[in-house]
């Protein structure tokens, strides 16, 4: 019998500090050579290991073998100069410097078949392993090539279907795309970032999700959202055609967001990764809050449909505190489960 309310995180737990500055995003390897290959490996067993402990159903490899949930993909394709850099806005938040799209991408070899494949080999649990999506990786780059933002979302959604491909055949249970870009750009998701989408998820015979949220605790992130007013109704201009897509998850930000709950009617029907972690501060969440914000989204999602998850990466966060989060966010989806299933 599958269990209910499975839990997972949304991708990234923080690094071991013998791999990178801890508590610092996009921090660089401490580690060269076979060195640093073998400090993944293990920084990748570490991180599991506090998911099992932690009781998270879905398991993932925390991210551990990547810098960033984005560039990391990009600079195993070919057409991407990263000496050449040019200044972007970030999806319409930050400057920040970025490679250049100088020919033609391609993929000439797989990028994280073999630490998917490693995972496989640690656990017989699920795991969920986390892409960057094609609008997302779009934002991230400065395109002197294609000169349009569909045609290299096309592109690189032709590229992500080829690993997704192969992660699935290393054993991958749920394929998870990161989307943010989807809650900036409205139009441009509606017109082609989620035609992209599917195009990435295309024959694949696993599960797939895709994780919409507000980012990762960081100043231009947080400053952002204090511009947005009282109540956040992103998801209002995306669920109702993310809804008729053929996507099986929607993973999006929920606790201490103002994101009305209501909002989760919009994708009635989907698997709902419900962020009930919050990852942009250190207090670390009580199982009862948790498990509020659970029977919070029940009114809106069939409890078979519903996935206690952390709202983004906590990647930047203390290991301590994010450890604290994982027994939290179990906890609190065990209060719910036990009420579901009529226990004491």
């Amino acid at each position: 019998m599958k269990r209910l309310l499975p839990t997972s995180t949304a991708g990234s737990l923080p690094k071991p500090s013998w791999l990178a500055q801890p508590e610092t995003l996009w921090s660089p390897w401490k580690l060269q050579g076979d060195e640093l290959a073998d400090g993944k490996q293990d920084a990748l067993r570490l991180s599991l290991h506090e998911q099992q402990r932690a009781g998270i159903d879905i398991v993932s490899d925390g991210e551990q073998s990547r810098q960033h949930f984005v560039t990391t993909f990009i600079e195993h394709l070919d057409g991407v100069d990263f000496k050449r850099r040019e200044t972007v806005k970030i999806r319409d938040r930050y400057d920040a410097s970025v490679p250049t799209v100088v020919g033609a991408v391609s993929r000439h070899k797989p990028v994280f078949v073999d630490d998917a494949r490693f995972l496989r080999q640690q656990t017989e649990q699920p795991i969920k392993w986390a892409l960057p999506g094609p609008m997302t990786m779009v934002d991230t780059l400065y395109d002197s090539h294609y000169k349009s933002r569909e045609k290299l979302a096309w592109e690189f959604a032709r590229l992500l279907n080829q690993e997704a491909r192969e992660l699935e055949a290393a054993g991958v249970d749920i394929i998870q795309f990161d989307e943010p870009a989807f809650n900036v750009f409205f139009d441009e998701v509606n017109d082609w970032g989620i035609a992209a989408l599917e195009r990435a998820i295309e024959g694949l015979q696993c599960e797939t999700a895709v994780h919409i949220c507000y980012g990762y605790g960081i100043k231009a992130n947080t400053d952002w959202k204090k511009g947005l007013g009282t109540q956040w109704r992103q998801y209002e201009e995306i669920f109702p055609r993310l809804q008729t897509s053929s996507v099986d998850l929607i993973s999006l930000e929920c606790h201490n967001a103002h994101v009305p709950m209501e909002l989760i009617e919009l994708v009635r029907g989907k698997k709902v990764m419900v962020g009930a972690i919050d990852v942009a501060t250190n207090v670390i969440e009580t199982p009862e809050e948790v498990a509020d914000t659970l029977r919070k989204a029940l009114e809106f999602v069939e409890a078979e449909k519903l996935y206690p998850c952390t709202n983004c990466g906590m990647a930047p966060l203390a290991r301590e505190v994010a450890r604290g989060k994982l027994n939290a966010l179990s906890a609190g989806a065990d209060i719910v489960r036990r009420e579901l299933l009529g226990e004491r």
